[in-house]
């Protein structure tokens, strides 16, 4: 009887190539090629024991040798600055599992500053990419521009530019702006504040828009203050809104991380969340809801907004004369109300 282990301990020496596991299976090279091209035909029977054999063996197919046959490498880019705010790692993790699903790989650029290194630019392009999909660029963004002469498909992922025609995929921040304001009023708040995040993105922009849209149709104003989507900018400016003689009774800010920043900001200066001051947030990252913030938040939709990402990536991938019509998807979040928001006298 044929000893397969004392075969594997043998061909271990040298690189097993897909010739190797035909042989050693008695079935067509053309048929283990088949189990390593996604999409292709294969029973699941032929499947299973192909990557047994190749499990057992060491086989490591060369996807490099065989997008130079296919033309195509699988790959996706992904461009990606804010990782230190919960919610874009949690947007990298589904994303990857997603487009994994899909028989596709991510590969991961990190921008900093919205700009992307000349040599690091360089290497990540040598691995042809076939689409890419950025999440936290600038209003007028570099890193677009960086980007905006290849011809691969580019889907922005809660962001747009206003100087570069690309495929986006949004939350409707505007709309979650706005019924944040008319939740605030419709609770009894009059003395409202923003903190903003980076004041060049289209996230904190749109949801200010929409928050003083709100505010307007009841004749109110509010005081802002910037925040720059980090905990530490927001904890001191929550600390300059609540040392003002008008101290406001709300405060929205601009994402999750900023309000838990001005809820600490509260704590050490003795100002009580909610019988004071209400704050809400946005996004209902994580932490949003742990038992010592338990905060009011605005959900992004992440799941379906991940899903038409990869749909208009794909499309764009798979039917390249449709490249030039530029999509716009604007996808609605709900409100989660936790303990950080309390209905007030509108006397107060």
């Amino acid at each position: 009887m044929f000893n397969l282990y004392r075969w594997g301990r043998s061909v271990l020496q040298k690189n097993i190539t897909a010739h190797d596991i035909a042989n050693h299976l008695g079935i067509s090279q053309s048929t283990v090629s088949r189990v390593f091209t996604p999409g292709a035909s294969v029973s699941e029977k032929t499947r299973r024991r192909v990557l047994e054999a190749a499990e057992l063996l060491g086989y490591r197919p060369n996807m490099l040798a065989r997008s130079l046959i296919t033309k195509k490498t699988n790959m996706i880019g992904l461009v990606m600055g804010d990782i230190d705010n919960p919610f874009y790692p949690e947007v990298l993790s589904k994303l990857s599992g997603e487009l994994k699903k899909r028989q596709y790989n991510v590969l991961l650029l990190n921008a900093e500053n919205d700009d992307v290194p000349s040599e690091s630019l360089i290497q990540f392009l040598g691995y042809n990419i076939e689409g890419l999909v950025v999440t936290d660029v600038l209003l007028s963004s570099s890193i677009v521009s960086q980007f905006a002469e290849l011809d691969i498909p580019i889907v922005l992922f809660n962001r747009y530019t206003t100087n570069a025609h690309c495929h986006t995929v949004c939350c409707d921040n505007m709309d979650g702006g706005r019924r944040i304001g008319e939740y605030l009023l419709r609770t009894g708040h009059r003395r409202l504040a923003f903190i903003s995040g980076d004041p060049n993105t289209s996230t904190s922009q749109d949801r200010e828009k929409g928050f003083r849209d709100a505010l307007l149709n009841e004749g109110l104003h509010f005081m802002t203050e910037s925040g720059g989507y980090t905990y530490e900018m927001a904890y001191e400016a929550a600390n300059r809104l609540f040392l003002r003689a008008d101290r406001p009774d709300a405060i929205f800010c601009a994402n999750d991380i900023m309000a838990i920043g001005a809820i600490d900001a509260a704590k050490k200066l003795g100002v009580r969340v909610p019988e004071d001051v209400s704050i809400i947030g946005f996004d209902n990252i994580k932490p949003a809801a742990w038992a010592g913030y338990d905060l009011t938040t605005w959900t992004q939709p992440v799941d379906r907004m991940i899903e038409a990402t990869i749909d208009l990536l794909l499309e764009k991938i798979e039917e390249p004369d449709r490249r030039s019509q530029a999509d716009y998807q604007w996808i609605k979040g709900h409100l989660v109300e936790r303990n950080t928001v309390m209905t007030r006298n509108k006397n107060d």
